[in-house]
């Protein structure tokens, strides 16, 4: 097993526990040298405020747990493609490095709406490898709405 695949499985745990909490399940995790220094899920229902997406709270507990300047060698796994705010976090903290499952048609501002990352007027760039674990975080944001609107 890969260790994208490895941590993805930690951001998917994540995920599942924003779903059972009625959150939109999404979930993110943030790794420096093989160990988890930051977790996320989806907290808006919950909070009432929109900005609480996983990868913006799973930075915070990152930096709350090691530092800010541990962040400019982490990566963040995340189970969707994320927007617009959670790549302008991701740029401002220095990530070198996001990997996401699902990509995001409406909002993903990795590669499917926007490519911030890769943008050159931008003094800082990431990596981003999209679809790991795609199916899984697919199949969890399909169950999730399918049962929302039986409800």
């Amino acid at each position: 097993m890969s260790d994208d695949v490895r941590w993805m499985g930690e951001a998917i745990a994540e995920a599942q526990n924003a779903f059972v909490r009625g959150e939109v399940p999404v979930g993110a995790v943030v790794v420096v040298g093989g160990r988890v220094i930051g977790r996320g899920r989806n907290r808006s229902v919950e909070t009432g405020y929109p900005f609480e997406h996983a990868e913006i709270v799973a930075l915070w507990d990152a930096v709350r747990n090691v530092g800010s300047r541990a962040l400019a060698q982490a990566v963040l796994y995340c189970t969707v493609e994320p927007c617009t705010m959670c790549v302008g976090a991701a740029l401002l903290a220095r990530l070198p490095r996001i990997v996401f499952g699902a990509r995001e048609p409406k909002t993903g501002a990795c590669e499917s709406v926007f490519h911030i990352p890769a943008e050159s007027a931008l003094d800082h760039r990431m990596v981003v490898i999209g679809g790991v674990e795609e199916q899984r975080c697919v199949e969890l944001m399909q169950r999730f709405f399918r049962e929302r609107r039986t409800e």
